[in-house]
């Protein structure tokens, strides 16, 4: 990857590991549905003006926005409102894993050992972050952030499939237009008291809200699917793992915790095995030539 994306890729990873944090405070005065919901309506009502229909594949980009948007927010953060944070967060990070399972079979976009090794590495970065993870009696809401984490890599092997052919600020577009309805008519099912919990909505309830369409979704979207259209599924999705990481440092910076010295054993871990998938030249490689070439 190019120096610069693969900074885009790092900026996207922290401003939503960022977001996860605003999320889970959001999650206490809005139902889960309905705060994704108002997520992409606004996402949607300001960027749909600025880019263009894709023309010729709507209908893919419907199919997009069905499994990596609407059904995939709704479980993920139905079963996020009721699962221990650090359990989710070793859930959500299967998303690579489940992007290379699903590449392998339907882009024939292999791994690679050196690939392997990184996302092994980062991986275990995550479990050291994430400490001792319990979904004792949270079953269902671990099972939810499961099938969400699978759709989320799903999502992302159909967008790779269009192959370039609809841009990054437009697909975020209109994967959000047509996430709108779908996302209303399943508040409007599962969930209830919508007018209350506008009335009763704080400041930083707001604030998350806005993020989230805004910075999150319209900004970290746009740039990330121009790095999924460019790049293969297996070198731009580790950089997911980096999503733990970016949430611990927002924690730090805007609620003063102090990390034990074991969450910063994890971040050094998680970021050296993302750089052994990025960075082509490194020692690993570079003794795997010196031996293809004798």
């Amino acid at each position: 990857m190019r120096r610069s994306d693969v900074l885009t890729a790092v900026f996207v990873a922290c401003i939503w590991g960022f977001g996860f944090t605003l999320a889970k405070a959001a999650l206490a005065g809005f139902p889960p549905i309905f705060l994704m919901a108002l997520r992409f309506t606004l996402t949607a009502a300001v960027l749909v003006w600025f880019v263009r229909p894709p023309r010729g594949y709507m209908m893919r980009v419907a199919l997009i926005s069905l499994v990596g948007a609407g059904v995939q927010y709704s479980v993920t953060f139905t079963g996020l409102k009721g699962l221990d944070a650090s359990a989710a967060i070793i859930i959500i990070q299967l998303e690579p894993a489940f992007a290379a399972l699903l590449a392998a079979i339907f882009l024939r976009d292999m791994i690679g050992w050196r690939r392997a090794i990184g996302m092994a590495m980062a991986f275990s970065g995550v479990l050291l972050l994430a400490g001792e993870p319990s979904i004792q009696g949270a079953y269902l809401s671990a099972g939810m952030v499961l099938i969400g984490s699978f759709l989320f890599a799903a999502g992302q092997v159909m967008t790779k499939a269009l192959k370039g052919a609809v841009g990054g600020f437009q697909l975020t577009a209109w994967v959000a237009v047509f996430a709108v309805p779908q996302l209303v008519l399943a508040t409007a099912l599962f969930e209830e008291g919508h007018v209350n919990h506008l009335r009763q909505a704080g400041p930083i309830v707001w604030v998350a809200i806005v993020y989230l369409a805004f910075i999150m979704t319209a900004l970290g979207y746009g740039l990330w699917y121009r790095l999924v259209n460019k790049y293969s599924i297996n070198l731009v999705m580790p950089f997911t793992l980096l999503l733990p990481f970016a949430t611990v440092i927002s924690a730090i910076v805007l609620l003063g915790e102090r990390p034990q010295p074991i969450v910063l054993l994890g971040g050094a871990v998680t970021i050296a095995g993302v750089a052994v998938i990025v960075i082509r030249d490194n020692p690993f490689t570079r003794k795997a030539r010196a031996r293809a070439a004798n």
